[in-house]
């Protein structure tokens, strides 16, 4: 019989890096087991083992990464799960775990808040509830409009019960940046579709920008259409996330216009208006979402590696997608234009920025950088007659949660599969929370040791 002494022991021991972590596992493991059933599965036999787990662990990440063709291999059923998955891994654990208690009328302990303020980065713990709320209501709201916005494209080409499934699934994929399509192309074949480009395009967008990014533009085009006179603060998250997206997304949708123009495979055979519209969409969902309207194994390799870059970036902190994020890069460029121009203050936007950020922002990128290299090692033992090429896209989408493939996930061996499997596991749950749940939280010191001189770079 179990003592009140080691149920204690036990809440002790799972700080909350830890439930997040093993939340997280949770999920994946009632994923695996409902994408196992025979009702899951096309065919209506027992599904394989691999292939369950595979598709399960890249649903809650949000990846998109996928070993069978999900629109024809899974049931009705088993997309549904997939879709359920992909929602609940967009929200994040805590978040979903949390609007349930919201949902049954309970109040937040301090641990729950504690949670929800690491697993949503913010910077205190005040408003949980109505925080959760929002998002929720965010979510909802965007979703709907994105279904909405699809029924005139699918409805016509796929009758009223296809189209709207259609529509509901891309949307709900597109919004958490799971980048999973019933389509064996993805939406190659919505290519040249203004309103497709635009609604997925949007939806990524916004879903990987962040939640308190869209509550703080929401209540400045509130107060303009009020014409309120509140003079509304931006905060500095907000000005660095949406600057650099706006950045990157301008420049990727460059890059890949210039690069791939020349590349009959891909960008050649159109006209100059599908050549834009397909860069833009390149440069969008390389930020974490998995569509493609090109064939990514067609593209050259300056694109591929442009692509890597992209995707290693990934969206920004409380959005549903992945990567390093825009702001660390930003903290990162921050630091290096501070030493060139012999400052000792950090600066953004007329803010310094405190050490512990930096130094945060350093064990992000040192932490995915050992994580990717370490990883492409091993797959490129194992897979000694793939391009590395292949193998560090396949790793860094992987590790970002994109999704976007060469097309050799399916092909690849068993240990090659548990390898993404796990880094998949890593890139949504992040390396510095990983670390911290192995090695528990860190400890406070007050031992201050002499500063000394180091010839660096």
């Amino acid at each position: 019989m179990i003592s009140l002494g080691t149920i204690y022991q036990f809440y002790l021991y799972m700080t909350v890096s830890r439930t997040v972590c093993l939340g997280f596992l949770a999920v994946i493991a009632v994923g695996t087991i409902l994408l196992l059933m025979p009702f899951s599965t096309s065919d209506g036999t027992w599904n394989d083992p691999i292939v369950a787990l595979f598709t399960a662990t890249s649903a809650v990440c949000v990846t998109g990464l996928a070993v069978v063709d999900t629109g024809t291999y899974f049931s009705f059923w088993g997309q549904l799960f997939i879709l359920l998955l992909a929602q609940i891994g967009g929200l994040g654990y805590m978040t979903s775990t949390t609007f349930l208690i919201v949902l049954i009328g309970r109040k937040f302990n301090l641990r729950q808040k504690v949670a929800i303020q690491q697993a949503l980065d913010r910077p205190g713990m005040s408003g949980s509830t109505q925080v959760i709320r929002s998002i929720i209501a965010t979510t909802l709201i965007f979703e709907i409009t994105g279904i909405l916005l699809l029924l005139p494209v699918f409805i016509p080409d796929h009758g009223w019960s296809r189209g709207l499934w259609l529509a509901i699934f891309h949307s709900i994929s597109a919004w958490n940046n799971a980048g999973f399509s019933l389509f064996s192309d993805s939406l190659i074949g919505y290519q040249s579709s203004l309103l497709v480009v635009f609604t997925i395009s949007m939806l990524i967008i916004f879903g990987g920008i962040g939640y308190q990014v869209i509550l703080e533009l929401y209540l400045w085009l509130r107060d303009r259409l009020l014409k309120k006179n509140t003079n509304l603060v931006f905060s500095l998250d907000f000005k660095v996330a949406t600057s650099t997206t706006l950045i990157l997304l301008f420049l990727g949708t460059i890059a890949f216009f210039a690069i791939e123009i020349k590349n009959p495979e891909t960008f050649g055979s159109l006209n100059l208006y599908q050549q834009l519209l397909v860069a833009w969409f390149q440069s969008v969902t390389t930020r974490t979402a998995g569509f493609n309207t090109i064939d990514i194994s067609k593209m050259t390799t300056a694109g591929l590696f442009i692509t890597i870059a992209l995707m290693f970036i990934g969206a920004s902190p409380g959005g549903t997608g992945g990567g390093i994020k825009t702001t660390t890069v930003r903290v990162l460029t921050s630091c290096t234009k501070a030493i060139l121009q012999g400052k000792e203050e950090v600066l953004l936007y007329e803010r310094k920025i405190a050490i512990n950020l930096i130094l945060k922002a350093v064990g992000v990128l040192v932490g995915s950088v050992a994580v990717v290299i370490f990883s492409t090692i091993l797959i490129a033992l194992a897979e000694p007659k793939l391009d590395f090429i292949q193998i560090l896209f396949e790793l860094v989408s992987a590790f970002a949660t994109v999704g976007l493939s060469t097309g050799i996930t399916g092909s690849v061996s068993l240990a090659t599969k548990l390898i993404l499997i796990a880094i998949m596991y890593v890139g949504r749950v992040g390396v510095l929370l990983l670390m911290a749940a192995v090695l528990g939280d860190p400890r406070p010191s007050r031992v201050h040791y002499p500063e000394e001189n180091l010839l660096v770079g």
